[in-house]
């Protein structure tokens, strides 16, 4: 398991664990990352990342990218 923060860009990785405290955990799924769904990097810019997740292309923080395990 690595943070997603360090996964290569293009490569479709499975989401395993969402961490973080029980507001943040809500939040990032109600954007689609949940245990078992798949993510794919599409940029990294600044450390944040642009990820395709339920056929959605998102924007998360390097922080929120670290509570995400794949």
């Amino acid at each position: 398991m690595m943070p997603l923060i360090l996964a290569a860009a293009g490569e479709t990785n499975t989401i395993r664990k969402v961490s973080g405290n029980p507001e943040v955990k809500k939040h990032l799924e109600d954007l689609g990352f949940v245990v078992g769904g798949e993510v794919t990097v599409v940029s990294a810019i600044g450390g944040n990342l642009i990820v395709n997740v339920k056929e959605s292309r998102i924007a998360i923080s390097r922080e929120m990218a670290g509570k995400i395990m794949v």
